[in-house]
């Protein structure tokens, strides 16, 4: 089992639109095959940098849906909502 941690800085003005669509991520990633729980956190600090924490089966099952089409769809929705480029992190315990 793996986590997966998901790093996003959201472009001014974009928080309501982000909310929005980060929603319907998740959800699709519920459907993923692999996909255990997910959580979104906000940094009390910087309301513009947010986090998606997500558990998987395996390596295998998050690459599946890393590259999936259904993910790559939604990023293209999300995309133009960032300041930067989405960072991903890996984690086992």
């Amino acid at each position: 089992m793996i986590h997966v941690l998901i790093e996003r800085q959201i472009a001014e003005d974009m928080q309501s639109t982000y909310e929005d669509t980060a929603r319907k991520t998740l959800h699709l990633a519920y459907q993923a095959i692999g996909f255990i729980n997910g959580e979104t956190f906000a940094d009390l600090h910087n309301p513009q940098r947010r986090f998606v924490m997500s558990k998987w089966r395996s390596v295998q099952d998050w690459q599946r849906w890393l590259h999936s089409k259904t993910r790559r769809e939604m990023m293209n929705q999300l995309n133009p909502l960032l300041r930067e480029q989405e960072k991903i992190t890996l984690l086992e315990n």
